[in-house]
């Protein structure tokens, strides 16, 4: 029988990002789910929530929400209960675990991770500092960088650089060309250098794309080197060489989302520091990752 279509109200006092996360990682556990999702964000009064409570009446099914203010969340839950839908509070379970483990009861502030503090200018500034180091750009910057990537045109460098940034990572994006010269601070970068690896086939399938939304006109794709298999393919063993030749880890983004490189140059990042004792590391001490090429996502 066909998965009936429900619809899941996501009701925050925030902007919404955490539980549009939760539900979208777990709707992802699900083969093909039939889901409207009505967003409610910023819900701070109680006439904001009346109509968010005339929304669900209208279009019922469960309510997943994070209210701080416990008036407009007992109205809320109080509702759902009469009009028999199931609700929950996610963050709820993991909070009283960590108020029972730290010995304090955490605050009653709305949108608490999103204040202006010096971890969000951090974010801004690792934003501006791609930007400015995009493609080569900058490349004296790099002695400010927190890590380097390197890797052919086309194999995810810019918006894996970016992620990054979001998370307060200065992250210099250094495109390996064919024939030219490293940059000479690239060879004394005082911080990670990790390369991008992607197959020959789907290489060429997205620089294909990419010429083709850039109007490349005149130019016979299959003619030039850029995405001619041969040449394509000894432009990728060629950067392959350079990474092992300079002790750089690789990762294979072939079948990676971009949040999955991301989360493996963490990984390396934090292994590079705690081999310098700079800093403890998440990722497994027990593995070199110059020496591996990291290949797709775990299942």
């Amino acid at each position: 029988m066909p998965n009936r279509t429900i619809n899941l109200h996501l009701v925050s006092d925030s902007t919404g990002e955490t539980l549009n996360s939760i539900a979208r990682a777990t709707l992802s556990r699900f083969e093909d789910p039939h889901v409207v999702h009505h967003r409610w964000s910023l819900v701070r009064s109680r006439l904001q929530l009346d109509r968010v409570l005339e929304g669900i009446e209208a279009e019922p099914g469960p309510v997943l929400h994070t209210l701080v203010d416990r008036s407009l969340r007992h109205a809320l839950e109080e509702q759902c209960k009469r009009l028999g839908i199931e609700h929950m509070s996610p963050l709820e379970p993991v909070m009283e675990l960590l108020q029972r483990e730290i010995g304090e009861q955490a605050r009653e502030k709305r949108g608490a991770q999103h204040v202006m503090d010096a971890d969000y200018f951090r974010r801004i500034d690792a934003m501006h500092y791609v930007l400015a180091h995009d493609d080569g750009q900058g490349t004296a910057g790099i002695a400010e960088a927190d890590v380097c990537i390197v890797g052919v045109s086309r194999s995810s460098k810019t918006p894996t650089c970016f992620y990054l940034a979001n998370r307060g990572i200065k992250a210099a994006n250094v495109p390996l060309v064919p024939g030219a010269p490293l940059p000479p601070e690239l060879e004394t970068a005082p911080c990670p250098v990790i390369g991008l690896h992607i197959e020959v086939s789907a290489l060429i399938e997205i620089r294909r794309h990419r010429l083709k939304l850039i109007g490349a006109h005149g130019v016979h794709h299959d003619a030039t080197d850029y995405v001619d298999h041969e040449a394509v393919k000894a432009e990728i063993q060629a950067a392959r060489r350079l990474c092992t030749r300079h002790g750089w880890p690789v990762i294979d983004v072939t079948r990676r989302s971009i949040e999955e490189t991301a989360a493996t140059v963490l990984q390396l990042m934090d292994a590079w520091h705690a081999r310098r004792g700079a800093r403890p590391a998440e990722a497994p001490r027990s593995i070199d990752p110059a020496s591996v090429v990291l290949g797709g996502p775990a299942g």
